[in-house]
């Protein structure tokens, strides 16, 4: 009787759970492409200098991550744990086709933004 209560308290704390996993996903993306957003920005306006360094340290800290892990989040097999069909990049609170997209659409941005701060660290030299 105890292992049954014990099981349905681990089922009805797992939607929580998944609830919990895609919010905290969604905000660590959030901060991941704002550093982006800002390296563009950056790039774009000329600047160079502790922000920039500092995003660039999130967003290469990122992607070492990311392929450390064999190209896969490391959430994903946490959010597969608790309830997910799939714990892939489409467990965050986004529009599906811009999830699915995620790789196409943010690889580009990252190498726009290196070029771009390359070309700002190369004029201030």
């Amino acid at each position: 009787m105890i292992r049954n209560g014990a099981a349905s308290r681990r089922r009805h704390l797992r939607p929580r759970a998944l609830v919990g996993l895609r919010v905290a996903h969604t905000l660590i993306w959030l901060a991941i492409e704002s550093s982006v957003g800002y390296l563009l920005y950056a790039g774009c306006t000329g600047r160079t200098g502790g922000r920039a360094a500092l995003a660039g340290a999130v967003v290469t800290g990122e992607c070492l991550v990311f392929v450390g892990n064999g190209f896969r989040c490391p959430l994903t097999d946490l959010a597969e744990s608790v309830g997910a069909e799939h714990g892939s990049v489409t467990d965050l609170y986004l529009p599906a086709w811009f999830a699915r997209n995620m790789p196409a659409i943010h690889v580009p941005l990252l190498l726009l933004a290196a070029v771009l701060y390359r070309r700002n660290l190369r004029r201030r030299a």
